[in-house]
């Protein structure tokens, strides 16, 4: 089923704010069930104190260790921190990693969809910041202690049986696949077809965000690589090149069979690929001088689903999640935005002069 296009007057200024803040507005009643792989991220916090004798490395005074939610889990985060109803599914260990990664979740999480594993190593990565008092903390090292338990095909079915009651109350899915194993083509296959069959007026969009093999899976609502994975998967190099990043998109498309592509391209802001539609390039919001790009793919997804499953076009879907994206790597650490936040970043940039949606933008139509 195709996401039906937003239909409204061409806007002028006033009814471009009015509409995306209305779409905004709608986060609250959405429902979303974020799938996958669940990451906990660890931040060791500490002050430069010398120069260790034993090797030409810092020495560290250690202040304090913080755990939050990486992977499908910060994704999940972002959706309840923009007021919509997130229910998580995924796999966590039976160790303290998973009991801290658990507690660590905003309240508007729903986690009763996720399986505890003893055999299950928790994937942890930790990052140790280092600085001064009156100087900003910058990452030294990060150490990742992967799952040490390879999940096969019967781990991912049985978390299809799972979570399918959950598919029935859901008005959007967003797959998170950091390479575990645990989402496979085949668990999306299943979610899709479960989903195309629900008497629901609006069709029930399912995105994807999967780090390393974008190319196994067809027929989603659309997905959200950053620049550099579509590089990997393509084998291509992009850069400043506006006729590579255009032929890697329409690839995408036609390789993938989604309705919509949405490439993040960090500094360079968003391009979006739609099947017979010029591709749109978003700028992107705020400065480009970036914080820390910790998660925020995952806050993109979340703020891209959400939008759609407020009924906003793939274009108004990806105006939003620029802005969200634009805030949030202001940010230090695996962070989230609010709907404040956003309705404040809609507000305070509804005056652009050099965009007009009926000409960057696909089609928006109008009321009869």
């Amino acid at each position: 089923m195709l996401i039906a296009r937003s239909v409204h007057p061409l806007p002028g200024e006033a009814e471009r704010k009015e509409r995306l803040l209305a779409l905004v507005d709608g986060f609250s009643s959405r429902r979303i069930l974020v799938v996958g792989d669940l990451i906990a991220d660890e931040f060791i916090y500490g002050e430069i104190a010398r120069v260790s004798r034993e090797a030409p490395v810092l020495i560290l005074k250690y202040d304090a260790t913080e755990m939050v939610a990486g992977g499908a889990g910060n994704a999940a985060n972002n959706v309840a921190a923009l007021g919509g109803r997130a229910r998580l599914a995924g796999l966590v260990g039976g160790d303290a990693e998973g009991r801290r990664l658990l507690a660590s979740f905003d309240r508007g999480v729903d986690r009763s969809h996720v399986v505890r594993a003893r055999e299950y190593r928790t994937p942890v990565k930790t990052r140790i910041l280092a600085g001064g008092v009156h100087a900003a903390r910058q990452q030294v090292v990060r150490i990742d202690r992967e799952a040490g338990w390879p999940l096969d095909e019967t781990v991912s079915r049985a978390l299809a049986r799972k979570i399918e009651p959950a598919l029935d109350a859901c008005d959007a899915v967003l797959l998170s696949d950091y390479g575990s194993g645990l989402i496979t083509p085949a668990l999306a296959g299943v979610i899709r077809r479960t989903v195309s069959k629900r008497p629901r007026r609006r069709p029930i969009p399912v995105l994807l965000d999967s780090r390393y093999r974008l190319l196994d899976y067809r027929g989603l609502t659309t997905c959200t690589p950053n620049e550099s994975e579509v590089e990997q998967v393509l084998s291509i190099l992009i850069k400043d090149d506006a006729e590579a990043l255009e032929r890697a998109g329409r690839t995408l498309l036609r390789r993938t069979g989604m309705q919509a592509v949405l490439v993040t391209r960090g500094s360079r802001g968003m391009a979006l690929f739609q099947p017979k539609q010029p591709t749109s390039h978003i700028p992107i919001f705020g400065s480009d001088e970036v914080t820390d790009v910790t998660g925020a793919g995952d806050t993109v997804i979340a703020t891209f689903g959400l939008a759609l499953a407020a009924g906003a076009s793939f274009y108004e879907a990806a105006r939003l999640a620029n802005y969200a994206g634009g805030l949030v790597v202001m940010k230090r650490g695996t962070a989230t935005v609010s709907a404040r936040e956003l309705s404040d970043a809609i507000t305070t940039d509804h005056d652009t002069t050099v965009e007009n949606w009926s000409q960057e933008g696909p089609p928006q139509g109008r009321r009869p």
